[in-house]
């Protein structure tokens, strides 16, 4: 069954908010990998909606492993004739011949899904996959590249609420579930790299959690899981002791961070991504509750330890709201709230 249309009202706001950021896209032609998956699709259908509404004039390319498979899933995305659809593997596709005037890298998987496979074959795709969009880059004469990392390249800091661009930590290299992690952390660094005496401009994005219409509600994601159990009436069940502190940005806004760091962002430079609100994850699962659904019992098996570390992964976002003008505009009540209404449309 087709994927439905993202909100209306998502769309608008979108627009409204990074109208500078896409007026500068006009007549470019994009390369955008990753466009079939969560921040794919909210990506190409601002696109296209500001695209239109704009008159910008302006192309994507889209790297897809199955082209019919997209249309199939997407057809309001797949055949707009603003895009075009470039089936291949994301480590060894083969280069359009048209130039390309910027590069939004989002396709990875999701670090949650490392279980599924040997550690070493996540982090040579995301390696490789990067290393290959790189060259394309390259070989393209593209001046802006977008590529969009993980708060996950910090480590686990016990001593911060929130973690800044300037944070030194680093992933434990040596463990196995540090693959995607570090994965990631290189081909950061690939970026800067393969930039140095050329006319790209690389920006990292450095993406922490993120909620909204095309959420999985039944994977690795904590709040999609709480919005899912809500939806289908059954009781919230939190295995740890809920005291782990996360945030979590509604997509529109996501949408609008990552067109204006393509745009505007100093090049060669990181920016946190995400909502700098913290919450437990005893606190959202309740707020999920009593936005969704009050009625609805809440699990937490364990006991919480006050002599135990701290463990937050939140954003310190200063550098965003300094430098580029961004902030949080939709409180996380509403996003669930339109979260759970998109999913039961």
């Amino acid at each position: 069954m087709p994927t439905k249309p993202l909100p209306a009202e998502d769309l608008a706001h979108i627009l409204t908010q990074a109208q500078a950021s896409f007026a500068s896209l006009k007549n470019a032609n994009l390369f955008i990998t990753g466009g079939t998956g969560f921040f794919g699709h909210w990506l190409l259908e601002s696109f296209l909606h500001t695209n239109a509404a704009l008159n910008l004039n302006a192309r994507a390319t889209v790297l897809t492993r199955s082209a019919p498979a997209f249309t199939t899933k997407s057809p309001h995305i797949a055949t707009n004739p603003a895009i075009t659809l470039l089936e291949g593997d994301i480590r060894t596709f083969a280069f359009p011949t048209e130039p390309h005037t910027h590069i939004l890298h989002a396709a990875t998987d999701s670090g949650g899904s490392q279980t599924a496979r040997p550690a070493y074959e996540l982090a040579e795709s995301i390696l490789e996959g990067t290393r290959r969009v790189l060259q394309f880059a390259q070989a393209t004469g593209a001046t802006r590249l977008l590529y969009t990392s993980t708060g996950a390249v910090y480590g686990r800091s016990t001593t911060l609420i929130h973690t800044p661009e300037t944070y030194p930590g680093a992933p434990n290299p040596l463990l196995l579930q540090s693959s995607y992690d570090e994965a990631k952390r290189m081909a950061e660094h690939l970026c800067i790299a393969y930039s140095a005496n050329t006319p790209l401009e690389p920006v990292v994005a450095r993406c922490f959690a993120f909620v909204g219409p095309h959420l999985p509600l039944d994977q690795h994601f904590a709040i999609g899981n709480f919005i899912g159990a809500a939806l289908a009436n059954a009781p919230i069940h939190i295995k740890g002791d809920g005291t782990p502190r996360r945030s979590w940005l509604y997509m529109s806004d996501l949408a609008i961070w990552l067109w204006t760091l393509l745009t505007e962002a100093q090049p060669n430079r990181a920016y946190n991504v995400g909502s700098d609100e913290g919450y437990t994850i005893a606190e959202a699962a309740r707020l999920t509750a009593a936005t969704l659904n009050p009625t609805l019992p809440i699990q937490i098996d364990g006991i919480p330890n006050p002599a135990a570390a701290l463990n937050s992964y939140v954003p310190d976002i200063t550098r965003a709201k300094t430098e580029l003008g961004l902030a949080v505009t939709i409180p996380l009540a509403e996003a669930l709230r339109r979260t759970a209404a998109w999913h039961s449309e």
